[in-house]
């Protein structure tokens, strides 16, 4: 190679905001395809997997470069509208190229595995299992399997996971024993037949027509589709006829949900009604699965994907829609390493694909609303629900000076019998899992707190678990056995104090010893699909679920008819100037859970303060007068999204290295505020995070606000190489959010 040959820039997976230069291989030359591909570079004594971002020409120097180990690819993974978009995220978060690209690509690839096959699995029959079926027993998990793969002659997997649950451990079994095998074939084979849906009412085929004219290209192609529609609109049904059209054009469609629970149920319906195969893209995958449906989109073969969060970084190289399902949940947004906002980005990249963009929600965000408002997005309203449902009555008890069992009112109690007792089912609503808050000893006061995340002047106390057997921190997961005795004075009254989930299902099972009780939280879902068998435990029968936010949103559950919110008065009065906001999108979708088929739904509020102006406006009315206030307020205030935020967080062993490289960060940003002429931009801090340690680091934080999004970047751009060369950033672990959605 010579010197004068031009070099490749590597995107390596390091944080620095930097690119590394490298000579091609042998006698290889370096050439503008090379860029998008990955590859495998010496770095220091190690190696990495990177991502070409440039050939450029060579430097002096040149000679001396490392060459490149071995290229992974025989066409750029990256490139299109997907690195321009990735290329667009790195500059608008300030995050170096290297670890965007890494973050884009699933775990497989990044550690520079091949791109693996695309074809679908089936399981069928053998020779010998047709002879040995009626050997079987009758009614047992293997027989059932077997009767499936028998009647169907080669059933795909996506529709086993349909027809029954954890089919897997029969499949095994049976393929062991050599009656079922597993066998590969093109994913277009297992095409199930596309089932008809409801007539959409007036509503909903006004906001169909307005989405397919969009497509067409009618009206232009990108264009941002805000869908606020109340609960049990159907907002699903509109998903489903735009999906339906966007396929007709021979075009693909990306669908993003806000957790992994809601993927089974969306994909369950999807793959009921598209006559295409369905991709689930989420966390609860293996990195193979992960790998093989990236790749899948990557070749233009999956047409529908729908996939939690990360899913937004899917190739789409024949995209025609993608929609953001409850648009304005906060799991959208990554809060750690890159710390990138899917909605967001699903707008970036529907502007790039020139695809129009669908964002969905009964409680729209406020910073989407704003948008709606000024005309930058087209809003689109569904104010009825779907069929013959109607709105849940909503009723606000003040439980001032009455008794309470685990939180629960004898009132509410009362009508929880008569839910059950009438054949319906009733969720209990409480956004605290665990047995108790706190562990209390009722002679001296003392509390157990987590020596992890608790300083001199705050305590972060570990909450009960195990019907007060075991304490959790909810921060950094440390755990311990209760003590048997307190700590300080060695008094046998230790006591938990406080509600949480557990804790009220304890209660609820005892007195409702007739029905199912049925518990949904972090804690009770760690298993794979234990959702779903919560669910059908409870079937269609009356029962009772207790639940935390996860039970929050898009669940479908026919025959609940009572939602009773306990332990609301928590949120009325957050110092977080989101809190609201939060509060009242949760108790939207929460109630939203009521009376969505024939029979009619009631909410219960319990609540120590009935007055409050934020119930009252909810109550009276509605979410769109909560947020026209809310709104309001925060112009008043210089709030998003009247101002553009950046927090820039720093952590530490020790308490002083934190503050003193955000003193320095200060500086920067204030030289650097001196070289922009329009003087829009505020610093707050440095001051202690509002949980100043966590997980054994000291938390402080430096807020930038400015009335002008261009102007923050700006100052962005000019302080940050100050503070990547600065010694004091070697002390601390530190990271900057732009838009953060709160400020902890």
């Amino acid at each position: 190679m010579s010197v004068t040959d031009p070099i490749l820039r590597v995107a390596l997976p390091l944080p620095l905001p930097r690119l590394f230069d490298y000579r091609a291989p042998g006698t290889e030359a370096a050439t503008q395809d090379w860029i998008g591909r990955r590859v495998r570079v010496p770095f220091g004594p190690r190696e990495l997997v990177g991502v070409v971002a440039e050939v450029g020409p060579a430097e002096d120097g040149t000679h001396e470069l490392r060459e490149i180990l071995a290229c992974l690819d025989d066409a750029p993974l990256l490139h299109g509208e997907l690195a321009d978009s990735l290329r667009w995220l790195s500059r608008y978060t300030h995050a170096p190229l290297g670890e965007v690209l890494a973050t884009a690509l699933p775990a497989a690839l990044r550690r520079g595995e091949p791109l693996p096959d695309t074809h679908a699995w089936a399981w069928r029959l053998t020779e010998a299992g047709a002879t040995h079926l009626p050997a079987l027993r009758a009614g047992t998990r293997p027989r059932r399997f077997a009767d499936l793969v028998q009647a169907a002659g080669l059933h795909g997997e996506d529709a086993l996971d349909v027809a029954m649950d954890d089919w897997r451990t029969a499949a095994r079994a049976l393929a062991k024993r050599g009656i079922v095998e597993r066998v590969a074939i093109p994913a277009s084979q297992l095409a199930p037949t596309p089932q008809p849906g409801p007539t959409p009412n007036d509503e909903q085929a006004a906001v169909i027509e307005t989405i397919r004219a969009a497509q067409s290209g009618a009206c232009t192609g990108f264009m941002p589709l805000l869908l606020d529609g109340v609960t049990g609109s159907g907002k699903t049904e509109v998903y489903l006829q735009a999906i339906a059209d966007c396929l007709a054009r021979g075009r693909q469609a990306l669908v993003l949900v806000p957790e992994i629970g809601l993927t089974p149920q969306a994909l369950a319906r999807f793959r009921a009604r598209l006559g295409v195969p369905v991709h689930a893209l989420h966390s609860g995958l293996n990195d193979n699965e992960r790998a093989r449906v990236w790749a899948a989109a990557w070749r233009g073969e999956a047409r529908v994907i729908v996939g939690t969060r990360s899913a937004i970084f899917v190739p789409l190289p024949q995209a025609g829609l993608i929609v953001v399902d409850e648009e304005h949940d906060a799991s959208y947004k990554q809060q750690d390493g890159i710390r990138y906002h899917a909605r967001d980005f699903a707008l970036v990249r529907g502007k790039a694909l020139d695809v129009p963009v669908l964002l969905g929600s009964a409680t729209p965000s406020l910073e989407s609303l704003h948008n709606a408002n000024a005309g930058r997005y087209a809003h689109l309203r569904l104010t009825r629900r779907a069929g013959n449902a109607q709105a849940p009555r909503v009723r606000v008890l003040d439980v001032r000076k009455r008794p309470l069992d685990a939180g629960l009112s004898v009132e509410l109690l009362e009508a929880i019998r008569d839910t059950v007792d009438r054949g319906g089912q009733a969720l209990v609503f409480k956004n605290r899992r665990g047995y108790a808050p706190v562990l209390l000893c009722h002679d001296c006061g003392w509390s157990a707190h987590c020596h992890r995340c608790s300083t001199p002047e705050h305590n972060s106390p570990m909450t009960v678990h195990a019907g007060g057997r075991r304490l959790q921190c909810h921060h950094c997961g440390a755990r311990q056995a209760v003590p048997k005795a307190c700590p300080d004075c060695a008094s046998l009254a230790l006591q938990p104090q406080g509600n949480g989930t557990e804790r009220i299902e304890e209660t609820l099972a005892r007195v409702f010893a007739d029905v199912p009780v049925v518990r949904v939280d972090r804690g009770s879902t760690r298993r794979k699909d234990a959702l779903e068998r919560h669910f059908d435990t409870l079937g269609d029968r009356p029962g009772i679920l207790i639940g935390t936010q996860m039970l929050a949103k898009g669940h479908d559950l026919p025959n609940l008819t009572l939602v009773a919110v306990v332990g609301i008065d928590e949120g009325l009065f957050s110092a977080d100037f989101r809190a609201g906001e939060k509060l009242a999108q949760l108790l939207i979708q929460v109630s939203g859970r009521a009376g969505r088929a024939e029979k009619p739904g009631e909410v219960w509020l319990q609540t120590h303060h009935p007055e409050h102006p934020l119930l009252q406006t909810l109550i009276h009315g509605g979410y769109h007068a909560f947020a026209e206030q809310e709104l309001a307020q925060r112009e008043a205030a210089g709030f998003p999204p009247f101002a553009h935020l950046a927090l820039l967080r720093a952590e530490a062993k020790h308490a002083d290295a934190p503050m003193m490289f955000l003193r320095e960060a200060k500086q920067a940003f204030a030289d650097a505020d001196q070289t922009i002429t329009d003087q829009t931009i505020a610093i707050h801090g440095p001051l202690p995070a509002p949980m100043p340690k966590r997980a054994g680091m000291h938390r402080a934080q430096l807020l930038v606000s400015s009335n002008e999004r261009r102007q923050l970047h700006r100052l962005l751009d000019s302080a940050l190489p100050v503070l990547y060369a600065s010694p004091e950033a070697r002390k601390v672990r530190w990271s900057l959010d732009v838009d953060p959605v709160d400020l902890y």
